[in-house]
């Protein structure tokens, strides 16, 4: 960490809030109510709007955010969230959320900013939750991929956690500034992933990723089986062109195994009929995932038609 100053962060620390939006919908005044209600107060509330046409950016106003408009076709999740931290030149800490988090109790942001009380801790992200109305197979993978055991993941860590040690979310993230701008902050080449990529970054540096299991937010997804596909072509993709980290930390020592064995053990349990359509879903995903793996080799007008972000693929 030679290099770096570090602060410890206490209740007057300035903390800056950015959600980056297009067309938020249902789930929105629900984020924004939940945000409203926090113990923690944010001192400041960034919303980066990439052209909604719906009631977006007139419900942030109200809720009294900072809205900047970006062109949809520039919109990317490394580059914007970069360019949204360095707006907030006043704040320590940077929280991101996504337009459909929505924080648990009114406790959440101070749970997740306590960790930084911490120097060591570069970033830190939050326990996600299933949304209440959340399929099974969704309600699942939180469960599965969010315990209810705080972890700080450190070098000492990645000897035994392998990949795991830099997973982290930016749909409820947070960033010391200081530390996220001082070792490049997120890059903007990447098709996903820039809050992983940065965490193995940090913790290569002799920071660490802390897994907050008390600071809480509702957040999942229903995809179909195409949003399944194009999800794991582009983290395949990821993994493909970031060979570095797995490189320098490991994998994740069958972890997907793990994943569909307590997928179908909780869908016997909650959820039988459910299991025809998990099994789809996971060949779904081995395939998206070892295809984006071998990207290199398809005609580049194809990758668009099979990715969740066609953008990534327009020439530069």
């Amino acid at each position: 960490m030679r290099g770096f100053t570090t602060i410890s962060i206490s209740t007057h620390a300035n903390i800056g809030v950015v959600i980056p939006t297009l067309n938020a919908g249902q789930r929105w005044p629900d984020c924004l109510s939940a945000l409203s209600m926090q113990s923690l107060k944010p001192h400041r509330q960034l919303i980066v709007d990439s052209g909604s046409t719906d009631e977006t950016v007139t419900l942030a106003q109200a809720a009294g955010s900072e809205l900047i408009g970006i062109a949809r076709a520039d919109f990317n999740h490394g580059g914007t969230r970069q360019f949204a931290a360095e707006q907030l030149n006043d704040c320590d800490i940077v929280v991101f959320l996504t337009q459909d988090a929505i924080l648990a109790d009114s406790d959440a942001l101070a749970e997740l900013i306590r960790c930084f009380d911490d120097p060591q801790v570069a970033v830190a992200y939050g326990r996600q939750l299933p949304h209440k109305n959340a399929n099974p197979i969704e309600a699942h993978a939180r469960i599965f991929n969010y315990g209810e055991v705080t972890q700080k993941k450190d070098l000492a860590a990645g000897r035994r956690l392998g990949a795991k040690v830099f997973f982290c979310s930016n749909s409820f993230a947070a960033y010391r500034r200081s530390t996220l701008l001082g070792l490049g902050g997120f890059r903007s080449d990447l098709i996903l992933g820039e809050d992983a990529e940065f965490a193995a970054r940090a913790i290569k540096a002799g920071f660490a990723n802390v897994y907050c299991a008390a600071a809480l937010a509702y957040h999942s997804h229903s995809y179909t089986v195409g949003e399944v596909f194009w999800r794991y072509f582009d983290t395949g993709v990821f993994h493909a062109r970031n060979i570095w980290m797995r490189q320098e930390f490991g994998t994740h020592g069958g972890e997907g195994l793990r994943f569909v064995k307590s997928e179908i053990r909780y869908l016997v349990a909650h959820a039988p009929l459910e299991i025809p359509r998990a099994l789809i879903h996971t060949l779904a995903k081995a395939a998206g995932y070892q295809i984006g793996r071998r990207e290199k080799v398809l005609p580049r007008r194809l990758k668009p038609l099979l990715s969740m972000t066609p953008g990534y693929w327009r020439p530069r």
